[in-house]
């Protein structure tokens, strides 16, 4: 029987880079913005698509509901996102970005390309376009674990 050799297990290497990159980020958007990755990933998520629930960002962002709550409610006491009640849905709510939240939507989103360049500076396009479809086959093998489950 193959022993597990935890620094040669792929989903353990796959989190520590992970969280690797995540941290090196998130000291940059904390000190720079005073942002925590989960606020940040929630304006970034809100931008792209304006007027969506807790809900709907929990599955975009894959982050867990009571994170997402925080992270809404830390944005909504700062006055970057505005709650307007769901007509869809009234037990909940569309969030948005408030001006004061697209302007540092603005200022934030090229910090984060510039560190994503720096970060892959080492790789060639041949090499971010095969590491971003394994990415994409990767997700997708995994979401076949949650369709098991559900």
């Amino acid at each position: 029987m193959p022993s597990l050799k935890l620094h040669a297990f792929l989903p353990y290497r796959l989190s520590i880079a992970s969280n690797r990159v995540s941290d090196a980020i998130a000291s940059t958007y904390q000190a720079l913005f005073g942002l925590r990755i989960p606020e940040w990933r929630l304006i970034a998520i809100i931008a792209e698509g304006e007027g969506m629930t807790q809900q709907a960002l929990g599955r975009a962002t894959r982050m867990d509901k009571v994170t997402v709550s925080r992270a809404a409610l830390a944005l909504a006491e700062r006055g970057l996102v505005e709650r307007q009640p769901n007509p869809a849905d009234q037990r909940s709510h569309l969030l948005s970005l408030s001006p004061a939240g697209r302007a540092l939507y603005d200022q934030v989103a090229p910090k984060a390309l510039e560190m994503e360049a720096r970060i892959f500076a080492e790789f060639d396009a041949a090499e971010l376009g095969a590491f971003a479809a394994m990415l994409d086959r990767l997700e997708a093998a995994a979401g076949a674990f949650d369709l098991e489950r559900g």
